[in-house]
């Protein structure tokens, strides 16, 4: 009996037609780049005929056709996408191959339909046009675009680290929804290469560093929008990355955000596993970020019923807090209204209501402008907790407030707090300040979220 006949590579027939290049000339861009690997081959067009009738490419020949295909087309082309096997980890001091492909296609899924990859193209030079210095992140920008990245150094670190600042900032005002694909399409089409270009010890570290850091927000904005398993796939990238990187910072940043997704969906003794170990994961944490962990131990403690171990994490969080404040920097976005929300989730796990909504409303008074999205967010939370007290006036000018805002704001947990609001009042119409909210409401929220 004669062998198994190859079924023809579609995946790489569809790429190759993509190009434009006859046979013979795909073959020559991959000699031209085995060349420059010091690596010469001699491939024709009858090998690459063999290559589409499904007979697939040595293990080391096919880096070198992925390359030849990235740089013509423009963009990452990976193992999967050319209909080639998925690589093993490679031991050459790179990240492990699988982790950077395993990243690509993850952001590729984010970046939405190809209809709308120029817009988001658009919206990241937009965002680089705020960095200082920034006709050089865009020349960075576009030569990892072209596939022309062979080293990288530290400046193409900060060009990420500094992007990935701008796209928090945009978070923070916005929300993630239009962030969140920028953010994907940056991964996918700058930081990618980069994690695959030569590069000193340091500088492969730091690089990968940065990486995690964007991954990490990435996965938080995914949370935002309600896409759960999303995230978590961003997180999981995020530690693989920072692992490498021997980043303990980032590491326990993303274990502690994990945490918060788990508890936030209800899954209190996941998310103290997870707050232990972010806690674990950084045992020479300075008071601010101890204050970070220990108020994420003390939400988790308090929702798996531990109330003993919850109020002692956050007595704990709040001498770190104390501490933290005589210093000039702060860790992130977790300050004095951070802890008081912290505070609130604890008296509401508890059963005091009034005690959380107490807190609540200190966290507000707190809160600094720039965080636009987390305001609205713990507004909404806030008026739903006055509500239930019997307070239904000041709910309602508490909904007020969040409503100002709103429009402004792309987040799907706001989004599911806004309907939420609106099934809230609806028992209370009889009531002309509720009756005049809800209409109000009416004018702002989307018709989807009204039904």
């Amino acid at each position: 009996m004669g062998g198994t006949v190859p079924e023809p590579n579609q995946d790489l027939q569809r790429l190759l037609t993509e190009t434009g290049w006859t046979q013979r000339q795909f073959a020559q861009s991959v000699n031209r780049v085995a060349t420059e690997r010091a690596t010469p081959r001699t491939y024709s067009g009858p090998t690459v005929a063999q290559w589409l009738r499904g007979h697939t490419p040595r293990v080391d020949a096919r880096p070198l056709i992925l390359e030849a295909l990235s740089r013509r087309l423009g963009r990452p082309v990976m193992h999967a996408e050319a209909g080639f096997p998925a690589p093993a980890d490679d031991s050459n001091g790179h990240p492990g191959t699988s982790t950077v492909e395993g990243l690509v296609d993850l952001g590729r899924q984010d970046v939405v339909d190809p209809s709308r990859r120029s817009i988001i193209g658009a919206s990241l030079y937009s965002v680089a046009l705020t960095i200082p210095d920034w006709p050089d992140v865009v020349g960075r920008m576009e030569t990892a675009q072209k596939g022309a990245v062979l080293r990288i150094g530290m400046p193409e670190v900060h060009m990420v680290t500094a992007m990935t600042e701008r796209i928090s900032e945009l978070d923070d005002q916005f929300g993630g929804r239009h962030a969140r694909p920028m953010a994907a399409a940056f991964l996918v089409n700058s930081v990618a290469p980069y994690l695959k270009a030569d590069a000193p010890e340091s500088v492969r570290k730091a690089m990968m560093s940065a990486a995690s850091d964007l991954c990490y927000l990435t996965g938080y904005m995914a949370v935002d929008e309600g896409l759960h398993g999303l995230a978590q796939r961003y997180y999981l990238k995020a530690l693989e990355l920072a692992g490498a990187a021997e980043d303990h910072l980032t590491y326990c940043t993303t274990l502690r955000g994990m945490s918060v997704q788990a508890v936030d969906l209800g899954h209190g003794q996941t998310a103290m596993r997870l707050a232990d170990a972010a806690s674990a994961a950084s045992p020479a944490a300075g008071p601010r970020m101890r204050a970070f962990l220990a108020g994420q131990q003390a939400h988790a403690a308090a929702q798996t019923g531990d109330h003993a171990r919850a109020l002692s994490y956050l007595r704990e969080a709040e001498t770190a807090m104390d501490k933290a404040e005589s210093r000039e920097r702060a860790f992130g976005s977790y300050d004095p209204a951070a802890l008081n929300y912290h505070t609130s989730q604890v008296r509401f796990e508890m059963g005091d209501m009034r005690g959380a909504v107490q807190a609540m409303q200190q966290s507000d008074r707190l809160r600094y402008d720039v965080y636009r999205r987390t305001r609205v967010k713990e507004r909404l939370i806030l008026a739903e907790r006055q509500l239930a007290i019997g307070h239904l006036e000041a709910a309602c000018a508490t909904w007020s407030n969040a409503l100002d805002d709103y429009p402004l704001v792309q987040s799907g947990r706001a989004d599911q707090r806004v309907k939420k609001m609106l099934s809230l009042l609806r028992p209370h119409l009889k009531n002309q300040v509720a009756r005049a909210l809800y209409d109000r409401a009416r004018t702002v929220v989307p018709v989807r979220l009204q039904r």
